[in-house]
């Protein structure tokens, strides 16, 4: 039961629902997350943190980067279910579609220059 609570509270805010979004089939660094949601860092890290609490992502570190993406192997079979459901519901919509533009513009910046930009600027823009 704890496990299903977490996992609903987890999806109970739109900033999480768009960074399960934008996992979907990649893997992400903080910096990028935080250049698409316009959010202070330790505020995407909040989010993050929900997340993984919840199993619905999973993290690496590779050198001074962490790494997110969605749950692999060991996710649940009701955690698959629910992001499976939640990516159909929400791979329409507007914002999603919006997100979708944006990251793979972020993505073309390098994470180095894009961090060092947020920690310069303490601003979300991107330059692009």
């Amino acid at each position: 039961m704890r496990q299903i609570v977490r996992t609903t509270k987890a999806l109970a805010d739109e900033n999480r629902i768009r960074i399960l979004g934008v996992l979907s089939g990649r893997e992400l660094c903080v910096c990028q997350l935080i250049a698409l949601l316009c959010l202070a860092p330790s505020t995407v890290s909040k989010h993050l943190s929900i997340l993984k609490n919840a199993r619905l992502i999973d993290s690496r570190k590779q050198g001074r980067w962490m790494y997110y993406r969605l749950a692999g192997q060991r996710v649940s079979r009701a955690n698959a279910e629910v992001t499976a459901w939640l990516l159909r519901s929400v791979s329409e919509t507007d914002r999603f579609l919006q997100d979708s533009q944006r990251i793979e513009e972020i993505l073309k910046i390098d994470p180095e220059i894009l961090c060092s930009q947020q920690n310069r600027s303490g601003s979300c823009e991107t330059g692009s």
